[in-house]
């Protein structure tokens, strides 16, 4: 049990809006009471909150969320990957969510590393698959290969290569950052969204948009892992997943890197953007059984 608090950014601006965020997870996350909540483990970024759902007989996946992302936010997409096997759901330390607050100093991806590797023996004992969703993905590159970790799903996934920066993308961030409200969070959804998948003002998620926007410190996309990070994956058995209308990691920006470090080729989700789990997720489904050893 770690013995020191953990040094970083608290992500909350104020005790209220920590409340607001987490008032939000546990409404939803009570639609789903069969969703198993583990005990917190404790680590060096501080509490970690997990989560089982029983699900089909195909190998466990652990699932970690991209930026602003969580378990609550995540249930839909989660229903579906239990329709063939168990389902572990992590809410990452520094994340808005039910974890610690504490946002690690310095090198964020090398600490949330190490936290991954410090949390998966303690959340399982036999082989995973383990889904990264963007942020999250670059978390799960920049931990340690093991025999616990049967193969890797990067899907939309940040540290492989530099993010785009579109114009449409920032003209909908920043008024999303400077003055939130549900229509602002909807436009920047429909931005990361494919052009056939549309938010609207009074969707849930929408509205969680807002919450983070208004109660939580803005987190940036992390950098271009390194080649040292990426190359112990080399021999792991590895799909790489994106949208095709990704404006932040395109299936262009992401093949030579794949390729080259992970021996991995990417699979392009036609229609989909940078949510695309949320978007496709039985295609996401179907790619996890193509990584799974007892399929």
């Amino acid at each position: 049990m770690t013995e020191s608090a953990p040094r970083g950014t608290h992500i909350y601006r104020t005790p209220s809006g920590a409340e607001a965020i987490r008032s939000w997870c546990e409404e939803r996350l009570a639609a789903w009471p069969e969703l198993e909540r583990l005990p917190a483990v404790e680590t060096a970024l501080g509490p970690t909150r997990v989560f089982r759902a029983s699900g089909g007989q195909g190998m466990p996946v652990v699932m970690l969320p991209g930026p602003n992302l969580n378990t609550a936010t995540n249930i839909e997409v989660l229903r579906v990957l239990a329709e063939d096997r168990p389902v572990i759901s992590v809410d990452p330390p520094g994340q808005p969510g039910l974890s610690g607050d504490v946002r690690p100093k310095g090198d964020r991806m090398a600490a949330y590393g190490a936290w991954f590797d410090e949390l998966l023996p303690q959340i399982t004992d036999g082989p995973v698959l383990v889904l990264g969703h963007s942020l999250g993905a670059a978390m799960l590159l920049d931990s340690t290969p093991s025999s616990r970790v049967a193969g890797l799903l990067l899907v939309d996934p940040a540290g492989l290569a530099a993010a785009g920066t579109g114009g449409d993308l920032m003209r909908a961030a920043l008024p999303w950052m400077i003055g939130p409200r549900d229509s602002k969070s909807a436009r920047l959804l429909n931005v990361l969204h494919g052009h056939d998948y549309r938010i609207e003002a009074s969707d849930p998620m929408a509205r969680w948009w807002t919450l983070v926007a208004t109660h939580c410190r803005y987190v940036l996309t992390p950098p271009t892992l390194t080649v040292e990070c990426l190359r112990p994956w080399h021999d792991t058995p590895t799909v790489v997943a994106t949208g095709s209308e990704d404006v932040l990691f395109s299936p262009a920006r992401l093949h030579g890197p794949a390729r080259r470090l992970l021996n991995a080729e990417v699979v392009e989700l036609e229609g989909a953007g940078h949510l695309s789990p949320y978007e496709r997720p039985g295609r996401v489904s179907e790619l996890l059984t193509r990584l799974d050893p007892g399929a």
